[in-house]
């Protein structure tokens, strides 16, 4: 049986400035997919929050950019959005950056991250979620979780995971992709998604084994939200599903690669790198300097399409020294103020709003 899990996003508005996700909106969400569910439109659904965004994550029978399924996701963003304008919270339906519904939600503001695929006896899956951050963020953890035999045993003594996994790569700029191998194109792979504002990690799939080649086992959203709107409006807070065990890496596995808070862009304004920092849902709100940068995780079984959870998978003392190493990061980066690397590069900055400052400044420039 062929299930389709879909992970949509979107910023309707938050308490206290970029903070998080009242109880109240997303009870709203929950109200909404209520209803699909009892009238056969979706199989079950979730609802969280990753600090200021709110999270759907529905299970269907209607495969990938389903109208119906996207539709849904619009509506319930919609009237979350107007009654977060009706509370006057910070940054209502900021990432609803066009008027209407036009078939697809790509393309229109919120995240996505959709993966069908043929179930097996057990599915387990995580669903991650970050904040204040970018999609290129996920390219660290993903490479390490389905390329690096330091962080996957598997790929070492798993006899089905030990001929690799193939990288559908995008290059969001150009809007362009490529499928990679690997271990074969190991050190190309990396040479594209170590400049991660510009080559994100889309799909990975198997190359041989239990599992279907073309269906992939993990999936990022990988909407740029500035290419939306036409200039800076937001962060893109990006969304994963990854499968797990039975001829792929284990959740342990899995949640290793999140164990090291890696440097990402975003942070204050958009406009500055620092630690992600793996926590459990209760902190899951950015505070500090609007940050850092947080990443929540949800596992679950799948049956019959029926979720089963969730389980707070970084609610674990064992995430304790990362959060710890993120707070360190964070106290070194912080102290560089306005100064790189802590502020994104100049390139990276066209992005921002700094060049409406710099085109104040422009005719005050004199040849030398």
């Amino acid at each position: 049986m062929k299930i389709t899990i879909s992970l949509i996003k979107a910023d309707v508005g938050s308490v206290a400035g970029h903070t998080i996700v009242p109880d109240e909106i997303k009870k709203l969400a929950e109200e909404c997919l209520t209803r699909a569910m009892e009238s056969g439109e979706i199989i079950d659904f979730r609802v969280f929050n990753a600090g200021d965004d709110l999270e759907l994550l529905m299970t269907h029978k209607k495969g990938v950019d389903n109208p119906k399924i996207h539709e849904l996701a619009w509506n319930v963003f919609s009237k979350c959005a107007e009654r977060a304008k009706e509370m006057q919270l910070y940054g209502a339906g900021q990432d609803l950056l066009k008027d209407a519904f036009s078939g697809n939600i790509r393309g229109l503001g919120p995240g996505i991250a959709e993966m069908e695929f043929t179930k097996r006896k057990s599915e387990p899956f995580l669903v991650f979620m970050m904040d204040k951050t970018e999609p290129g963020a996920f390219n660290l953890p993903i490479f390490r979780i389905f390329a690096d035999p330091f962080n996957t045993a598997g790929l070492v003594i798993d006899p089905s995971m030990h001929s690799g996994f193939v990288f559908e790569i995008w290059d969001i700029l150009k809007h362009k992709r490529v499928l990679m191998r690997s271990p074969e194109e190991l050190y190309s792979i990396l040479a594209l998604i170590g400049s991660k504002s510009r080559f994100v990690i889309k799909r990975v799939y198997p190359k041989t084994g239990k599992l279907p080649a073309d269906e992939p086992v993990a999936v990022v959203s990988t909407e740029k939200l500035y290419q939306v709107a036409g200039e800076y409006v937001g962060k893109d807070d990006p969304v994963a599903i990854i499968r797990a065990q039975s001829g792929l890496p284990a959740v342990g596995e899995i949640l290793e690669a999140f164990s090291f808070p890696h440097l990402v862009s975003g942070w204050m304004r958009g406009s500055h790198n620092g630690p992600i920092m793996p926590v459990p849902f209760r902190y899951s709100k950015c505070t500090r300097f609007d940050g850092p940068p947080r990443c929540v995780c949800a596992g679950f079984q799948l049956s019959d399409g029926k979720l089963i959870g969730p389980v707070d998978m970084f609610d674990d003392p064992a995430f304790d020294y990362a959060r710890q190493k993120a707070n360190e990061i964070a106290e070194y980066m912080r102290r560089h103020g306005p100064f790189e690397p802590h502020r994104l590069s100049a390139e990276e900055m066209e992005y921002t709003t700094l060049p409406k400052v710099l085109e104040s400044l422009r005719d005050r420039f004199e040849d030398i």
